[in-house]
């Protein structure tokens, strides 16, 4: 580990323990903000996540100013249950409706840029279970706490069955070596691709955002480009535990986050690229081909689509921000 990156993990490397509510009200001051739960077909989580922040963080004590589901298209019950535990609900293809819509986690992210106002923007995952809200509490405290950073992800043991820290397969066998490899400052990121992660809007807004899985994976790198290693910083959040992909939809994931780090090598000049990389996947299923048993090919498109800067949009950038 390089030793700057030794330095930044010992001095933006916090608890969430460490960030009571009453001590960031008292920081909070009149900086707005907004929590934002993307969410497709999350009906069983996301009512009891929403409740809680809002009986914790909107009731009890008013520290957070918005409370706002991004419905990705979904076909079950996610809107209904997010409304009535009093979140607001926007559906993903009717923000920025003038723009060709676009799939993926990494879409609903951006766009919620455009229908939310705070200063401060909390984004959390809309499967977690056992939620708690010192997730947003824990993100919130060192952007209240020191105007310097503009980042922060949490980080977190993330159980596989009954085997703690066995989750995160995607993160330890390919978005990790990507970092240590190419982006070395960035290996002191515990989970660097945490679904729970908030920032400056004045950040956000600056950087592009990747429309599938490459989003956390584009936005670590993309903004450690724009403000700096110091700017950055993590929460430990303690225990995540949420609902897990098959191996097959993660090589999915995998592909996409191998996808956006070409891209950023490319931009970043990092690499000169003699082919252009294939945006295809083939993976196997057992089936059944012409009355045999065999394996069948399963052909994916791994390409990532990505959005511009928000500053950069018409219709945002009229609003005076």
């Amino acid at each position: 580990m390089l030793p700057e990156v030794e330095t930044w993990l010992r001095g933006r490397t916090s608890s969430s323990a460490d960030w009571p509510v009453g001590a960031l009200m008292e920081a909070k001051g009149a900086t707005r903000i907004s929590v934002v739960l993307p969410a497709r077909n999350e009906a069983e989580t996301v009512g009891e996540i929403v409740s809680a922040i809002r009986h914790d963080l909107v009731e009890a004590v008013p520290l957070v100013d918005e409370l706002v589901v991004i419905d990705s298209r979904s076909t079950d019950e996610t809107a209904a249950q997010a409304l009535q535990a009093g979140a607001k609900v926007f559906a993903q293809d009717e923000i920025l409706c003038d723009l060709h819509p676009l799939d993926g986690k990494g879409e609903a992210l951006w766009k919620s840029l455009a229908v939310t106002t705070g200063d401060l923007v909390v984004f959390v995952d809309a499967d977690l279970r056992e939620f708690r809200t010192s997730f947003v509490t824990g993100l919130l405290g060192p952007l209240l706490a020191d105007p310097s950073i503009v980042y922060v992800k949490g980080c977190y043991d993330r159980p596989l069955s009954e085997l703690q820290g066995g989750g995160g397969r995607v993160t330890e066998l390919v978005a990790r070596p990507l970092l240590n490899l190419h982006w070395p400052l960035l290996a002191g990121f515990v989970q660097p691709l945490a679904g729970e992660y908030a920032g400056r809007r004045s950040a956000l807004e600056r950087v592009p955002f990747v429309t599938g899985y490459g989003v956390e994976l584009g936005l670590l790198i993309d903004l450690l480009d724009l403000a700096g290693l110091d700017a950055l910083a993590q929460v430990d959040l303690g225990r995540r535990v949420h609902s897990h992909q098959s191996t097959e939809a993660l090589g999915g994931m995998a592909g996409q986050i191998m996808y956006t780090a070409w891209s950023r090598l490319e931009r970043q000049n990092r690499i000169v690229s003699l082919h252009a990389p294939s945006p295809q996947l083939t993976q196997f299923r057992r089936g059944v081909s012409g009355g045999d048993p065999g394996h069948e090919p399963i052909v994916r498109d791994v390409s990532v689509a990505e959005r511009p800067p928000m500053v950069t949009v018409p219709h945002y950038a009229a609003r005076g921000r």
